[in-house]
């Protein structure tokens, strides 16, 4: 089998052990320096999966999610604005933006902001909506050094084999002092604890093109080999089932509890959902 990635995604020089997370592809492998956890996928089902991000019907979400993707994002903007040296308006690139609405959500809180996004008919959708979206990756659009204040990749590094030319990349369009959001699971949480193979995160035909698993250490690893400095890491969330495939009777019980441990688990860097704020040297 054509394995995808063969060595850790952040830069370790360190060899890789298997896992008893064992997925339909073959067990998890895991970085013996960093810990970040490793896809056995081969290549061929790895982009086959990655279409799904150009589907017509992808990334439509209800009105009652768009108000918590609003709350959360609020969180996430004002968090940023008090870490980015310098005066309003500030620019701000979503990368990886889908249909943009990150790009709407900076708009709207005093950013002047704009996106690229990868998958062509997505891109085109962002656009009819009247927001700055260009096709393609970030290396093909050449903007110059230092043009953007703050840059986010919310829910892309999980899919890179090698991220680490896309956050040079990063590191040369933001001015010194920009800051970075990364948003990515978290393979230190209880969820995976609880649960091990049966998060739905790791399978790729659930959350197509996931390959990488990160944790904090991992996360810091890979800040230092692009050059950031790691100014705040954000954990949230917790669960013990998938609705999918759970009881009803039984999910609601464990929702209930992870609902109790929500507070401690962002208290203690546990929740499997990761936000680093990274800031350009």
């Amino acid at each position: 089998m054509n394995t995808y990635v063969t060595r850790c995604p952040v830069g370790c020089a360190a060899p890789l052990e298997s896992t008893s997370l064992l997925l339909p592809e073959g067990a998890l492998r895991r970085c013996t320096h960093c810990g970040q956890l490793i896809s056995a996928v081969d290549e061929a089902r790895y982009h086959e999966t990655m279409k799904t991000f150009n589907a017509p019907g992808f990334n439509q979400p209800s009105a009652s999610e768009m108000q918590r993707r609003w709350s959360v994002a609020q969180r996430r903007l004002s968090t940023a604005k008090r870490l980015i040296p310098g005066a309003s308006p500030m620019r701000w690139l979503d990368i990886g933006c889908s249909r943009g609405q990150f790009v709407e959500f900076a708009a709207r809180s005093g950013f002047a902001a704009e996106g690229v996004e990868p998958a062509p008919g997505i891109a085109a959708a962002a656009r009819a909506q009247g927001l700055k979206v260009h096709t393609g990756f970030l290396e093909d659009q050449r903007f110059p050094d230092a043009s953007f204040d703050a840059a986010s990749l919310f829910e892309v590094v999980e899919h890179l084999r090698d991220p680490l030319p896309l956050l040079a990349e990063v590191k040369r369009i933001l001015k010194p002092g920009g800051v970075l959001l990364i948003s990515t699971g978290n393979t230190a949480s209880w969820t995976v604890a609880a649960m091990g193979a049966r998060w739905d995160y790791f399978h790729i035909e659930k959350d197509g093109g996931h390959i990488s698993f990160f944790n904090p250490v991992s996360v810091n690893e890979l800040a230092k080999a692009s050059g950031f400095s790691v100014a705040r890491i954000e954990t949230a969330r917790v669960k013990f089932h998938e609705k999918h495939d759970t009881p009803r009777a039984t999910y609601a019980a464990g929702k209930a509890v992870a609902e109790l441990l929500n507070w401690p688990a962002r208290i203690c860097g546990r929740g499997h959902d990761l936000l680093a704020f990274l800031q350009r040297h």
